[in-house]
């Protein structure tokens, strides 16, 4: 046992950092979807690939499903795929490194690595602070949110028992971006509860604006640091002015949510939070959208959360970087400046290779798609983007997928979870000459 320990040792250190969250992702995705088939977590009989596909939609906290969670698996099938959900949403390195640094022991050289890859931090933040700040900020928030859930689901009249279940499991999903619901309907039948609306935006809205904030805002509260970071300030301004643009765009143009009077302000927000924050919960059914709302829809979860989070997508610094290049190149400028701050070259280069690569993978499997699936391009092309943002909405054509159709987006959101340049690192890099840590930069890509 010791001889396979040292060699499993010996072969984790001969991988590179984006190597091994690769093998670590996938090792937790097969672990899942091996439990998820026993029949001791079944209702009913699910097939080994539907199985496969919740516990990579699980793990990538993305939330599109083709069975139903609720009436295919049991109370221990439940807490499987919400364990899955945790470890993918604080990132699976996370609670291996926080338990050395509570034993007081030092993390090794590896570790950081491996979580500096994870992670995309800006300059001058601390590795150990940071795995603190993670957990102790998802431990507060995701048992905040259990205890307002409740709160919100007794007084709707759901039944005690299911209440206290359903509060820990929402709460963890929403925090998480994850999208995974024990209702068929995600959140329709509550489209007018002010409260659950709130404590599910709130949630989700701390999770993808990212740990690198909660960080940030921490050491600037605790007087580490005098003023908080540029990464931070530009995560505020970005998903402040695409949460405005979401929400005036469906409360004036989307005509299906027109009955609902009073909560029509809030439905309008809620759907344009879920797709930007990446959680994937709808109020109001996702298919009926006209064509304009959907598109609108498809860019807020291509643009997707910030780094270092909960959500998925390409991330708002990365559309802040293009938008930096685009407008320096228009003006003929030598440098690409944002607001007065020079960003590096090396951040350039990871801001126009995510995007190349998320469009290929989008395009990609967009095209096989349309090749096996029966189904209009409109609603391919939206099934892909929230595999690959790792959103979760669907316009209800997800359970209706060939085999073929599955296996097209569980690699989608395993790359999706992963990131695309992760990915791509770890497949092709040469292990010689290739920098994968940059953090000359305040502006984390």
């Amino acid at each position: 046992m010791r001889n396979i320990t040292k060699r499993y040792r010996k072969f984790q250190l001969s991988l590179s950092p984006q190597q091994n969250l690769l093998y670590g992702f996938l090792t937790y995705t097969f672990i899942g979807c091996i439990l998820l088939c026993l029949p001791i977590c079944h209702k009913q009989f699910v097939n080994p690939i539907d199985n496969l596909f919740t516990a990579t939609s699980a793990i990538s906290t993305t939330g599109l499903v083709t069975v139903s969670i609720f009436d295919s698996y049991n109370w221990l099938g439940q807490f499987i795929v919400m364990l899955l959900i945790q470890i993918g949403g604080i990132g699976y390195m996370t609670f291996t490194s926080f338990v050395l640094l509570s034993k007081k022991s030092p993390l090794t050289h590896w570790h950081q690595r491996v979580l500096n890859a994870e992670f995309s931090m800006p300059k001058g933040f601390e590795i150990k602070d940071f795995l603190k700040s993670v957990i102790i900020f998802t431990i507060v928030i995701e048992t905040l949110g259990a205890l307002c859930f409740y709160i919100a689901f007794t007084q709707e009249g759901v039944e005690h028992n299911f209440a206290m279940w359903s509060s820990i499991f929402h709460s963890v999903s929403s925090f998480c971006t994850a999208g995974f619901g024990l209702y068929n309907d995600s959140f329709e039948q509550f489209a007018d509860n002010t409260s659950i609306n709130t404590i599910i935006s709130v949630l989700s809205i701390c999770g993808s604006l990212g740990f690198i904030v909660v960080t940030d805002f921490w050491n600037r509260f605790s007087g580490k640091t005098k003023t908080i970071t540029y990464t931070t300030k530009i995560i505020f301004g970005v998903i402040t002015l695409l949460l405005t643009f979401g929400t005036i765009m469906f409360y004036f143009f989307e005509p299906s949510i027109n009955n609902l009077q009073d909560s029509k302000l809030m439905a309008s927000f809620f759907q344009s939070m879920s797709a930007l924050t990446t959680v994937g919960f709808n109020t109001i059914p996702i298919g009926k959208l006209s064509l304009v709302i959907q598109l609108v829809l498809i860019f807020l979860m291509y643009v997707g959360a910030s780094p270092s989070g909960t959500g998925g997508g390409m991330k708002s610094t990365t559309l802040t970087a293009l938008i930096a290049i685009m407008w320096n190149r228009i003006r003929n400028n030598k440098q690409v400046t944002f607001f007065g701050k020079v960003i590096p070259i090396e951040r350039l280069y990871v801001a126009t290779s995510v995007f190349i690569l998320y469009a290929s993978v989008l395009f990609v499997s967009t095209f096989l798609l349309a090749l096996t699936e029966n189904l209009p391009l409109d609603k391919i092309l939206f099934e892909t983007t929230s595999a690959i943002g790792t959103v979760g909405l669907s316009t209800g054509i997800t359970g209706s997928l060939t085999a073929f159709g599955k296996i097209n987006l569980i690699m989608v959101m395993f790359i999706g979870r992963l990131g695309v340049l992760t990915f791509g690192l770890a497949i092709l890099a040469k292990r010689k000459g290739i920098k994968t840590k940059m953090d000359e930069c305040d502006l984390a890509v």
